[in-house]
């Protein structure tokens, strides 16, 4: 998205260009689409925030997921950065993560759980690229980030990167 800035890219996939530029000299060292095998995730926003009954490490949040019907959901998190009002990355009940871990409804400690609060680690990018201050917590999207917005389409995580191999 971003050499479409400089360049007509109508029509070109990722891949094609990583193989087009690879012709011209630049070797591309690899081509990483996040988003390719990611669904049902959204921006949610914490509404409410209580720590879990029979925990001691875990909460309890009310989390708005979209603007009509089943809006907020109860989700248990243990991240220690998660606070209310926050607006984050959730994955609904039948997504499934990098990990292959798929995402089901359920309770946690007898507490009921309809999604996941997500790190970027949790959605496959590597530690060298997550942010230190989010390292070991979820990530906080910005207060204009739409509440209920596909996350992929939000985060643009169907944008391949185009990693090259510059040569000195």
């Amino acid at each position: 998205e971003w050499l479409s800035d400089f360049l007509d890219m109508t029509g070109v996939q990722g891949q094609e260009l990583a193989e087009l530029m690879s012709r011209t000299g630049i070797e591309i060292e690899s081509v990483i689409n996040y988003g390719k095998d990611l669904s049902n995730l959204v921006v949610g926003q914490v509404l409410k925030l209580i720590d879990h009954p029979d925990s001691d490490h875990l909460h309890v949040a009310q989390v708005q997921v979209g603007s009509y019907g089943d809006a907020v959901q109860q989700i248990v998190c243990g991240a220690p950065n998660i606070e209310a009002g926050q607006k984050v990355m959730v994955a609904l009940p039948g997504a499934t993560l990098p990990s292959g871990v798929t995402i089901k409804a359920g309770k946690i400690r007898g507490q009921a759980s309809n999604g996941m609060i997500c790190s970027l680690g949790e959605l496959g990018f590597p530690d060298s690229v997550v942010p230190k201050a989010y390292a070991n917590g979820i990530y906080i999207l910005p207060e204009d980030a739409p509440v209920g917005q596909d996350l992929i389409e939000y985060l643009k995580l169907d944008d391949p990167i185009l990693e090259l191999d510059i040569t000195p």
